[in-house]
C-alpha cells in the first residue's frame, strides 16, 4: 500500500455523471501531487482560449501524498483552474479538514467539468457519489451551507463551498471549508459559474503508507522538533499578524493603496492587539501548530464579530491599505468576507483603488451609490465590501478587480490599479523588497505572494533594495514553492522547522517511491511544475510584456517608508533577464526547447510553436 489512492474522480455536472480512473503511477514521480498533478490534467485537457467561466473549463482539487497521514502540516488541498481574473493558470490553497476526508474516501483528487442546468451539490459517502439539486442550499452564506448540510448529512460532513460572491460571479471569489479557504484567483468564482453550490464529504481514515513503522518514527521526530520550534511556537501564539509591526517598521507595509509605506497608530492593529481579543486556536487535519486564531468582539459597534483571523494579508487589505486601525472593524470585515465567500486580498485592494481614486477626484458619490470614501473609514469599507459580496450598486463594478474596473472607468484610472496580470497586488511593497517585485511580476497566476517567498530579503539577511543579482534567488524561491504545493505541506514549513530531508524521508516511507528520497529531485519536480505552468500561459499568449508591475512602482518615489523611502523599481528589465537565464527561457520569457526536454516536457514543444 502507498499513500496515494491512486485515484481520480471525474464529476461532469452537465450530464450529472461521475466517474473513477486511476492516476497514471509516472504522473505521480514526475509532479508528486497537488499543484503539480493539477497543473499537469489542466494542461493535457485544457484547450487554449476556453473561457474561464463556460462550461469547458475545469476544477481540480488535487491533495499530495503526505496528506491525511500523522506527519504534520501535509494535509492541504490545491485548487486549481484558468482564472477568470487574469485568463491564465490560477492556483489557490485550501487547508482545514476537507482534503482529509476526501483522500480517507478514496480519491487523491477531483476534476470538476461542464455546467449543471441548475445550481446542485454533490455529496460523497460510502455509497458512492451523488449529485444533488442544492435546493434550499443557494443564496446562502457559507456559514449557513455548512449548517445545512451538517444537518443533512450529518455533524461530520465536510464541506467545500461558496457564498453569495460565488453564485454572482464575483471574479474573486473563494472556495472555503470551515473557516479556511482557497482565497485568490477567482477559483470560487469557477465553480459558481458551474452551478456548483458546494461538495460534502463523509468518510473515515486511517490510510495506509508503504513503511508504516519507518513513517511511525519519522513522524515523532518531526513533532518532537516542532514541540519547541521557536517558529511553530510563534505561529500557535498570534499566527501571521506577528509580521505587520516589523514589516511596517522597515516600510514593506504598503498603505493607502500602496501611495506610501508608514501607517498612523499602526499599533492598534498589531499582534499584542488582537491577542487580547483571541478566544481559541484552530488548524488544519494532522496539524499542531493551530496558526487559527479565533478572535471575537465584545464591545462596541462590531460586538459579536468572530473570525479565524485576520491574518496578515487581510490586517494588511482592509486595514493597512486603507489607513483603517480598527481592529474590531477588520475581524467584522474578516468574517464578512468568509461568510460572502470573497478573497480579503482582492477585496481590499480593490476598496483601496476606489478609495484613491474618490482622493484624486477621478469618482464621487454620484459613482459610489453616495459613499463618501475617506482613508480611514472603516464604516464604508464594510458597506463596499457587502456591496462587492452581492453584486449590488457600485460594488458591481469592483468585483471585477481593479483591471477591468480601471478599464470601465476610464479618465486614467488603470494607473491606480495596483495588479499584475489582473490578480491584485498582495501585503509587500515591491519597491521595498524588489525581490518579491520580481516574484509577483512573473508569477504565472498573477500578483500571488505565496507564488515564491524571497525569505533572505524579508528577515534582512540579503539587501532587498538592490536591482542585481536577484534572480537566481527568485528562481528558487518559486521552485521551492511549486514543490510544497504539490506536496502539499502549508507554506509556512520552514518557519517551523520541516527541513527538505524530513520531507524527502517522510515521502518514501509513505510512497514507496526512493526517487523522492533525494531533495535535490524534488527540486526538479518543482521547476518542472513551473515551466509547465509557465507553457500553459504562453499557450494562452503570455509572454515577457506580461511579467511586469503597476506603473507606480516603476516611476513614483516611495514615500513615507523608512529605510524604503524614496525607492523605486528601475530595473525590472535586469530582474527579469537574470530570472529568464537562471530558468532557461528564452528572453521573451518563453521555456527553451533544450529546458523543456530536460524537464521531461518534450511534448508541449509543439504547443508552444518553439
Amino acid at each position: 500500500m502507498r499513500s496515494y489512492t491512486g485515484k481520480l474522480l471525474r464529476i461532469n455536472l452537465s450530464n450529472r455523471k461521475s466517474h473513477i480512473e486511476d492516476i497514471p503511477e509516472q504522473w505521480m514521480k514526475n509532479f508528486l501531487g497537488g499543484r503539480g498533478l493539477a497543473a499537469r490534467y489542466l494542461y493535457d485537457e485544457l484547450k487554449p482560449g476556453v473561457e474561464p467561466l463556460g462550461p469547458d473549463n475545469k476544477l481540480l482539487l488535487m491533495m499530495g501524498p503526505l496528506g491525511a497521514t500523522t506527519a504534520m502540516s501535509v494535509s492541504r488541498m490545491a485548487l486549481v483552474t484558468k482564472s477568470p481574473l487574469t485568463g491564465a493558470i490560477a492556483k489557490s490553497v485550501m487547508g482545514g479538514n476537507f482534503g482529509a476526508y476526501l483522500k480517507f474516501a478514496g480519491f487523491d483528487g477531483i476534476i470538476v467539468e461542464g455546467e449543471a442546468e441548475k445550481p446542485t451539490y454533490v455529496h460523497i459517502d460510502k455509497d458512492g457519489v451523488h449529485i444533488l439539486d442544492a435546493d434550499g442550499l443557494w443564496g446562502l452564506d457559507t456559514q449557513e451551507t455548512h449548517v445545512k448540510l451538517r444537518q443533512r448529512h450529518g455533524k461530520s460532513t465536510q464541506v467545500a463551498c461558496i457564498g453569495p460572491a460565488g453564485e454572482g460571479l464575483v471574479r474573486y471569489a473563494i472556495i472555503i471549508s470551515d473557516r479556511r479557504c482557497g482565497g485568490r484567483t477567482g477559483v470560487g468564482t469557477v465553480m459558481g459559474a458551474k452551478k456548483l453550490k458546494a461538495i460534502a464529504v463523509n468518510s473515515a481514515g486511517p490510510l495506509s503508507v508503504y513503511d508504516p513503522e519507518r513513517f511511525k518514527k519519522l513522524a515523532r521526530e518531526q513533532i518532537e522538533g516542532l514541540k519547541t520550534s521557536p517558529g511553530r511556537i510563534r505561529m500557535s501564539d498570534f499566527g501571521t499578524a506577528y509580521l505587520t509591526l516589523g514589516y511596517e517598521k522597515v516600510g514593506i507595509f504598503p498603505v493607502k493603496n500602496f501611495q506610501e509605506g508608514h501607517l498612523e497608530d499602526v499599533e492598534k492593529i498589531g499582534d499584542e492587539e488582537f491577542a487580547k481579543i483571541k478566544v481559541k486556536n484552530d488548524g488544519c487535519y494532522g496539524c499542531m501548530t493551530k496558526c487559527g486564531q479565533v478572535r471575537q468582539v465584545t464591545e462596541g459597534s462590531y460586538a459579536g464579530a468572530v473570525s479565524e483571523g485576520p491574518d496578515y494579508e487581510t490586517i494588511w487589505a482592509l486595514g493597512g491599505n486603507l489607513a483603517n486601525t480598527d481592529k474590531a472593524s477588520l475581524v467584522a470585515a474578516d468574517s464578512l468576507c468568509d461568510r460572502l465567500g470573497i478573497d480579503t486580498v482582492s477585496v481590499g485592494n480593490s476598496i483601496g483603488f476606489a478609495y484613491e481614486l474618490f482622493q484624486r477626484g477621478i469618482i464621487t458619490k454620484k459613482d459610489t451609490d453616495g459613499l463618501e470614501l475617506k482613508w480611514g473609514d472603516h464604516s464604508a469599507m464594510m458597506k463596499l465590501v457587502e456591496k462587492i459580496g452581492n453584486r449590488e450598486g457600485f460594488g458591481k463594478l469592483l468585483g471585477e478587480g481593479t483591471k477591468r474596473a480601471a478599464e470601465q472607468i476610464g479618465k486614467g484610472a488603470e494607473d491606480y490599479a495596483m495588479h499584475v496580470k489582473g490578480l491584485e497586488l498582495p501585503a509587500y511593497e515591491p519597491r521595498a523588497v524588489k525581490g518579491y517585485g520580481l516574484v509577483l511580476a512573473t508569477s504565472n497566476v498573477g500578483a500571488h505572494h505565496m507564488y515564491g517567498r524571497p525569505r533572505d530579503e524579508l528577515s534582512g539577511k540579503k539587501d532587498r533594495l538592490t536591482e542585481e543579482d536577484k534572480g537566481k534567488d527568485v528562481a528558487q524561491a518559486e521552485i521551492s514553492q511549486a514543490t510544497q504545493d504539490a506536496v502539499i505541506q502549508c507554506s509556512f514549513g520552514p518557519v517551523t522547522g520541516f527541513t527538505p530531508q524530513q520531507r524527502s524521508d517522510l515521502l518514501v516511507a509513505a510512497t514507496g517511491f526512493d526517487e523522492f528520497g533525494d531533495p535535490a529531485y524534488l527540486d526538479k519536480i518543482g521547476e518542472r511544475i513551473l515551466c509547465l505552468e509557465r507553457s500553459f500561459n504562453v499557450r494562452e499568449g503570455f509572454s515577457r510584456k506580461d511579467d511586469t508591475l503597476p506603473k507606480r512602482m516603476q516611476t513614483e518615489p516611495l514615500k513615507n517608508a523608512g529605510p524604503a523611502t524614496g525607492q523605486v523599481i528601475r530595473k525590472l528589465d535586469t530582474l527579469l533577464d537574470e530570472y529568464y537565464d537562471a530558468l532557461g527561457y528564452t528572453s521573451q520569457g518563453i521555456p527553451s526547447i533544450k529546458k523543456l526536454r530536460q524537464l521531461g516536457l518534450e511534448w508541449a514543444v509543439e504547443d508552444l510553436n518553439l
